[in-house]
């Protein structure tokens, strides 16, 4: 039986989360934040689609004072959604941010230690105990700026961001990204902040379910209940990137974990609005699917019973009732009935849970991000020209990123990388180590393709 996971609520503006609250919905803006009109004219397709918050890129102050025009223009339009600051490398942006917006994220991955480098990192205990101090002296003047303006917090780890202090003491693990969130929450809570929502987000599926499971739980054993922002970042675009948050997201919403959801496409932010939306109405009907599903499993198969109308309807509810199942690897097959669709198209959809789930590989896997106002070229087009070339390739995986933030660090399971370094510059990467740096963009696609082809000679 669904039941959802009992969380304390966190006051974002005009709106509550977590709690008795609904599952909220939410989406980023991909255009520059000093652009204020174009900002707002994001916002507001975000939110008429359905938005409850909207989050923009503050790369510095600049951004971070201008979310005050964005914040006046919007709501003397008649639209008081809550915005959301991201806050990555600069601290002192979250201070200014928390002037002007109702919640600010900031990346425990990088708001005090340095980016990431897959440097390893020797520290005696004495030494790893001041490095959290350091980040208490940072974060005591953003946690008192947020009490004074009633500014609400994500905590938002990202499994492409960790800083090399985490990873040189707790490896790419999950309990490193558990612990990654939880030195900075367990601040929070002496400082008794409670307007609080935790993120960790990866755009491996298995990790990111995983991970989260293991946050509850160890959140529980310290007896914290904060609300939970769920998304497999970095999921793509089209029917790929729908079946690959359906089968991350979908496995936690019909455990009862997740308070606020964001689809991560690489398309315009509103479109993500309607996707979130089905997964979110969806929870319960899944979630007795997904039992269904499970007590049939014979001869290491999951059958599916469907009957939809509707072939968007059909491949979220299909990927979200089973993918628990498969990252959790109760079994290695999958078939899909419904009544209604050509069987060739069936057995599509469920190589492609499969392969979202890290079960089988069918067909050339893509880790792109939706962008935002830091990305540094054209993301759409990229990926089209990336994919109209590499389709073919199966079992490839290619990270196309529109910057640094997570760009390595996401992609490091990739085969190869293709990441925005600096405006018209693109660096390319096979595996985690950059091959070739500040490439004009022009040239960059085509670059990344003969790289492909010459090592696959």
């Amino acid at each position: 039986m669904y039941k959802r996971r009992e969380s304390s609520e966190a006051r974002v503006g005009n709106i509550g989360i977590g709690g008795s609250n609904p599952i909220r919905i939410q989406s980023m803006g991909t255009v520059d934040t000093n652009d204020t009109e174009g900002c707002v004219a994001q916002a507001k397709r975000i939110i008429d689609a359905g938005g409850e918050l909207v989050r923009f890129t503050t790369q510095g102050t600049r951004e971070a004072e201008n979310m005050k025009n964005i914040s006046a223009d919007l709501k003397a339009a008649g639209y008081p959604t809550p915005l959301v600051a991201d806050v990555h490398f600069t601290a002192h942006t979250a201070d200014v941010a928390a002037l002007y917006c109702e919640k600010v994220r900031i990346n425990p991955g990088n708001y005090v230690d340095p980016g990431r480098t897959f440097k390893h990192l020797e520290y005696t205990d004495e030494e790893y105990a001041a490095e959290l101090q350091k980040i208490e002296r940072q974060l005591l003047p953003f946690i008192n700026i947020c009490k004074e303006h009633h500014t609400a917090v994500r905590i938002g780890v990202n499994h492409g961001s960790l800083s090399d202090r985490i990873m040189s003491r707790y490896g790419d693990t999950p309990e490193g990204i558990v612990e990654s969130c939880m030195e900075f929450l367990r601040i929070f809570r002496r400082e008794n902040f409670n307007d609080v929502v935790i993120s960790i987000k990866a755009s491996n599926t298995v990790v990111m379910v995983t991970t989260v499971r293991l946050l509850v739980a160890t959140m529980d054993k310290e007896d914290m209940h904060y609300p939970l922002h769920l998304g497999v970042t970095e999921a793509g675009e089209g029917e790929d990137g729908r079946i690959k948050s359906a089968v991350g997201i979908g496995a936690l919403l019909t455990e009862g974990i997740g308070d606020t959801v964001r689809v991560s496409l690489s398309e315009e932010p509103e479109c993500e609005i309607p996707v979130a939306r089905k997964l979110v109405d969806s929870v319960e009907e899944c979630a007795a699917l997904r039992e269904k599903a499970e007590s049939g499993i014979a001869d290491d198969t999951v059958t599916l019973e469907m009957h939809e109308t509707d072939w968007d309807a059909l491949q979220l509810k299909a990927a979200m009732a089973v993918g628990a199942l498969f990252i959790d690897k109760k079994a290695h097959k999958l078939v899909i009935h419904n009544a209604g669709f050509d069987e060739s198209r069936l057995v599509e959809l469920a190589d492609g849970i499969l392969q979202a789930a890290r079960i089988k590989f069918t067909k050339t896997e893509y880790i792109s991000c939706p962008g935002c106002g830091r990305t540094l070229y054209n993301l759409q087009e990229t990926i089209a020209r990336i994919k109209a070339a590499t389709k073919d390739l199966v079992g490839l995986k290619i990270g196309i990123m529109g910057c640094i933030v997570n760009g390595p660090g996401e992609m490091a399971d990739a085969d190869y990388g293709y990441v925005g370094a600096g405006r018209g510059k693109i660096s390319l990467y096979k595996g985690k180590e950059c091959v070739e740096k500040n490439i004009p963009e022009n040239e960059a696609v085509e670059k990344l393709l003969e790289l492909i082809r010459t090592d696959r000679q």
